[in-house]
């Protein structure tokens, strides 16, 4: 069973926001109070934040899939919907995030540090939002949108200051354990250390961490050994230490200076693999990895002519411009004025970090003070034409043969947002495109009545017949989402009431005298006598 993972696939899910409601409120003596439906819950976001008591990405290689919680759907008297709660996942501090494709989504360094990954989905509204002085009654209300989904690289890169690199063997655990208080495991066989080893050195006033990493052999670019899987581990260190081992016994080996070439040739292997946003100092704010200081320690200086083969070979890499310090990690011989030199590099990489992080007036560039500096662009001034909503574009659908497609943020969220069971909601959407330019979009790239449009993608869009000549206003029982009884709804004056009373009144008394005047010109006859005439 693994117990230090620094690399790991996340499926993560944001929630789904939750669906509105369609209410009309009750109310004694109130049969119209009006639409009193409840918009739908927002779905929870899945965040990833950084805790120092997480050391290891182990919980997620057990369980890679994560989602957040559902927004709960609207309910009735105007009854919002409740929130899905958001994922909070705790990483260690200096987990890279990648999105499929390998493009660096966040750097997280820094305790507290978040970063959304998957936003939940909007909540749809309720036909309370959705009415308006148009539309006083509308008999639907919006879906709630599915979270966004997507699958995610969690890479873990120590933070650390100085790293070892090495053969195996080469004694790096011994000189970790010498110089600080780690205590990694140390064995006389190689790869004995099988994950990256960190260590707290303090010398003088300055305080680092050093990182050992697990052995290099010949071809780990390919593979071989650990390979460079743990090689990201050094890709934040300051300064790099290459450990030589001066008492190797392993015949046809040359112990320094073949080793030495061998394992900056694997550092340069993998330089080259690493992207333009890992190795970029305007991105990273660091120096790239191949031009960053060396020291070369040749250690195991204790055994018998591993001393003189030190010395032997001192002058030669000093000639390549390189420090070079003789030690002994078990014997504990010149570990403090390697401590002392490995102090000054660091000191050094962090006073000219800031001024290397980022290019002036770039965003993110920092002051004197460390400070980040705003960058204020204001808005261009003037009139702007009316951007599209919507691109159309005429494909091959595999199926429908030739297709009209509508790509767009907007198309394709108010498509997601109806019910297509409900005709007065497929209305809406129809106004909605139209009003957004759609159709006019649709116009321009050819498109007839009766053709085919998709909005979407191919695979989970929605396809319809076009018809462009379809109207929305007024109708035989009122245009679409109104009550015609709620129109006349205005409360009368007493003004108006009493001049309608005369009115009626003044009906009333002419009918009467039509009656009279009828009936005095012998046009009305008896009742009684003309039921007494029958009975004769």
């Amino acid at each position: 069973m693994p117990s230090f993972i620094d690399r790991v696939v996340l499926h993560v899910a944001g929630g789904d926001g939750g669906n509105g409601c369609t209410s009309v409120h009750r109310e004694k003596f109130k049969p119209l109070a009006g639409p009193d439906g409840g918009d739908g819950g927002h779905g929870g976001d899945v965040v990833l934040t950084v805790d120092p008591r997480v050391t290891t990405l182990l919980s997620y290689h057990r369980s890679p899939h994560q989602r957040a919680g559902n927004g709960t759907p609207g309910m009735g008297d105007w009854r919002r919907g409740t929130d899905g709660k958001n994922l909070v996942l705790p990483v260690p501090e200096g987990t890279v995030v990648k999105d499929s494709r390998g493009q660096v989504i966040a750097d997280l360094v820094g305790e507290g540090t978040s970063v959304v990954i998957a936003q939940g989905g909007t909540g749809g509204r309720g036909n309370f939002s959705l009415a308006s002085s148009k539309r006083k009654a509308p008999g639907f209300h919006l879906l709630g949108e599915p979270g966004q989904a997507q699958d995610i690289t969690l890479e873990l890169k120590t933070i650390a200051d100085v790293a070892l690199v090495g053969y195996p063997s080469a004694g790096k655990s011994s000189l970790i354990a010498a110089m600080s208080a780690a205590r990694p495991k140390i064995a006389d066989y190689p790869f004995t250390t099988l994950v990256p080893n960190l260590g707290v050195v303090e010398a003088g006033d300055v305080r680092y961490t050093i990182a050992d990493v697990p052995g290099l052999i010949p071809g780990a670019s390919q593979g071989k050994g650990l390979g460079l899987d743990f090689l990201r581990h050094i890709e934040r260190c300051a300064v790099i230490v290459h450990v030589l081992d001066c008492a190797t016994l392993e015949p046809g080996r040359d112990p320094l200076l073949s080793d030495l070439d061998t394992i900056e040739a694997e550092l340069a292997a993998y330089s080259e693999r690493l992207g333009e946003q890992e190795d970029d100092p305007s991105l990273t704010g660091r120096v790239p990895l191949m031009e960053r200081p060396r020291i070369v320690v040749l250690n195991k200086v204790d055994v018998p002519d591993a001393a003189e083969l030190a010395e032997f070979v001192r002058a030669d890499i000093e000639a390549r411009g390189l420090p070079v310090h003789i030690i002994s990690a078990v014997a504990h011989t010149g570990l403090r004025p390697l401590s002392f030199a490995l102090a000054g590099e660091v000191e050094r990489a962090r006073k000219a970090a800031p001024a290397t992080s980022q290019r002036d007036g770039e965003p993110g560039a920092t002051d004197g003070s460390g400070e980040p500096r705003p960058v204020i662009r204001p808005t261009a001034v003037g009139r702007r034409e009316k951007e599209s909503v919507a691109q159309v574009r005429l494909l091959a659908h595999p199926s429908e043969g030739q297709v009209y497609q509508v790509r767009g943020q907007r198309p394709e969220r108010w498509v997601r947002q109806t019910d297509f069971t409900n005709d007065e909601a497929v209305g809406y959407l129809a106004d909605r495109l139209a009003a957004a330019g759609v159709e006019d979009e649709l116009v321009k790239a050819g498109a007839h009545a009766g053709d085919t449009v998709l909005i979407g993608e191919v695979d989970g869009g929605v396809l319809f017949t076009w018809e462009p000549t379809m109207t929305t206003g007024p109708e035989l029982l009122g245009a679409r989402g109104t009550d015609l009884r709620l129109e006349t709804s205005r409360r009368r004056t007493n003004v108006e009431r009493r001049s309608q009373y005369h009115e009626m009144m003044d009906a009333k008394e002419a009918a009467r005298q039509q009656l009279r005047d009828e009936a005095a010109e012998g046009l009305w006859t008896d009742a009684a006598s003309w039921h007494g005439d029958d009975e004769d």
